[in-house]
């Protein structure tokens, strides 16, 4: 608390302590998110700032464009997937190594690992596996599943964009729930056992319940990261086979640069916006009411 009386002397502490943070976040996020609400509205071209009013012709073009809807819709199923797949196997993970076996640190660390790797390096490693590894062992071994490689299938590719998002983020929300699973009391727990409770029992009637702010943060960030996940899938697909991967932010980033359709590639970022924004606070703020249930 600030205990200086004087408004000069309050302004000095403000600007010792607060200004350079401020000045920052106002000229890296608030005045370009202004600045692109505004060009939106503009046929701007991305090399300068037009001033001439166009209203919402690029939303509606951006809603009346058919790839702009398929990416969106591939952006859900892409979501949908990951934030089920991730979390279940994230929890089933912190359960594991916080079973007291030998060794479990050890786990802890290599399971956390893939996190460490950037999005880029990750795509490359994995599209040698796809494009290499996995169909040699299904040619060698008659495995029709991985005859050929899934990066250039149509119905496959998606799967494997899944499935490297899942490795990459299982580890650090195994993290989470191991915090979660931490802050339980050991007295509740084995007061359960005492009565006489099972492993599934108290589970279902201590650890899950009580772990509801665990999965409140882990399932926002997991939301997050997929419907803003880039560095992937260019790396790993390029948004192909025939843009059958392209996810929404591939999506806005080539309309706005490659195809040089500035005005409605922004337009269509600040649609991605409302709906990340939408969904990520509806999620908090249903699950922070039955925190307060549980």
């Amino acid at each position: 608390m600030y205990s200086e009386k004087k408004l000069i002397d309050k302004i000095k502490v403000f600007g010792i302590f607060a200004a350079i943070p401020v000045f920052v976040f106002l000229t890296v996020v608030i005045i370009p998110f202004v600045v692109g609400i505004f060009m939106t509205v503009t046929n701007s071209t991305g090399t300068n700032i037009s001033t001439e009013f166009v209203g919402f012709k690029n939303y509606l073009d951006a809603f009346s464009d058919p790839k702009f809807l398929e990416s969106i819709i591939l952006t859900f199923k892409y979501t949908f997937w990951s934030l089920i797949l991730t979390n279940l196997i994230a929890f089933v993970l912190a359960l594991l190594v916080t079973s007291g076996f030998k060794g479990q640190n050890f786990f802890r660390m290599g399971f956390f690992t893939p996190n460490l790797i950037g999005g880029v390096i990750l795509g490359f490693i994995w599209q040698f596996v796809f494009s290499r590894i996995l169909v040699y062992l299904g040619t060698s071994f008659d495995i029709g599943l991985f005859n050929g490689s899934w990066l250039a299938d149509p119905d496959k590719s998606l799967w494997a964009l899944i499935i490297v998002g899942i490795w990459q983020n299982s580890g650090y929300m195994m993290l989470l729930y191991i915090a979660g699973l931490s802050g339980i009391p050991k007295s509740l727990i084995e007061a359960a056992e005492l009565d006489g409770a099972n492993s599934w029992q108290i589970l279902q009637k201590i650890k899950l319940p009580m772990m509801l702010p665990s999965f409140t943060i882990s399932i926002f960030l997991t939301l997050q990261r997929s419907f803003m996940v880039y560095d992937t899938n260019l790396s790993l697909t390029k948004g192909g086979p025939y843009r059958s991967t392209e996810l929404i932010s591939m999506h806005v980033y080539n309309d706005a640069f490659l195809y040089q359709n500035y005005g409605m590639g922004q337009a269509k970022a600040i649609i991605l916006f409302v709906i990340v924004a939408t969904i990520a606070l509806t999620q908090v703020a249903v699950m922070k009411r039955k925190e307060v249930e549980a």
